[in-house]
C-alpha cells in the first residue's frame, strides 16, 4: 500500500506556525527516513513562500506538492494555496475539495489520508486558531500512529494545540525546539522495525 520505507510525518500549522515549522525543519536530519507533508493555513490568493523558508531553515529539500508526485524519503511537501494535500498510496494528491474548518488547505484532510499508513505516521499539531487537525490527530492515534502537539504555553496561538490535546491524548506535548528530536526518535524506531 505504501512506498515509504519507514514513515510519513504530517504537520499542521496555522497562525503563529511559521517559526515552529522553521525550528522543526532546522532540526530534522538530511537522512531522515520519512517523507514530510506540511499544511499551513494560507490565503487562497497569496503566493506561498513556505517551501523556500523551510528549505533555507534546514537540510531537507522542500517544494509545493504536485498531484500524483511520489512521496520520497527526506523531502518536505507543502500544500499549495487553495488546495488540500493528501497522502494516497505513496503519492501526493493535490485536490480542490471543500473547505474544512474554514480553510483550504486544511489539516484534517491530510491527517485523515495519512491515517491509512497506520503506525508508520507521525502527526504534529502546531500553533493556530480553532480546531483544525484535532479530529485528524485522533484518527491517527486510533490506528496506532504517533501524535505530537506543540505545548500550548509555547504557541503564539494556543487554540489548535489545546483542542488537539482535549480531543486526543497525544503521545507527547512539547516545545517546538524538542519536536524534531521526537520525530527523529519515532522515525528511527520505525526504520529499525522495517529493517
Amino acid at each position: 500500500m505504501n512506498a515509504l520505507p519507514s514513515g510519513l510525518v504530517v504537520i499542521g500549522a496555522s497562525a503563529g506556525g511559521i517559526e515552529p515549522l522553521k525550528q522543526i525543519a532546522a532540526g530534522l536530519p538530511a537522512d531522515l527516513d520519512a517523507a514530510v507533508a506540511v499544511v499551513l493555513h494560507v490565503s487562497p490568493t497569496a503566493e506561498s513562500r513556505l517551501p523556500a523558508i523551510l528549505e533555507r531553515a534546514g537540510p531537507l529539500p522542500a517544494a509545493h506538492a504536485r498531484d500524483a508526485e511520489p512521496l520520497a524519503v527526506g523531502r518536505i511537501y507543502v500544500a499549495p494555496p487553495d488546495r488540500h494535500l493528501l497522502a494516497v498510496d505513496g503519492r501526493c494528491a493535490v485536490v480542490c475539495g471543500p473547505r474544512e474548518n474554514s480553510s483550504r488547505p486544511a489539516i484534517d484532510p491530510l491527517f485523515r489520508s495519512a491515517a491509512a499508513y497506520g503506525s508508520r505516521v507521525v502527526a504534529v499539531i502546531l500553533s493556530g486558531m480553532m480546531a483544525d487537525g484535532a479530529a485528524g490527530a485522533a484518527l491517527v492515534s486510533s490506528v496506532g500512529g504517533t501524535v505530537i502537539v506543540q505545548d500550548p504555553d509555547e504557541a503564539e496561538f494556543p487554540a489548535m494545540p489545546t483542542n488537539a490535546i482535549e480531543r486526543e491524548h497525544p503521545d507527547c506535548v512539547l516545545p517546538p525546539a524538542a519536536i524534531p528530536a521526537a520525530i527523529v526518535g519515532v522515525v528511527g524506531r520505525l526504520s529499525l522495525e522495517g529493517a
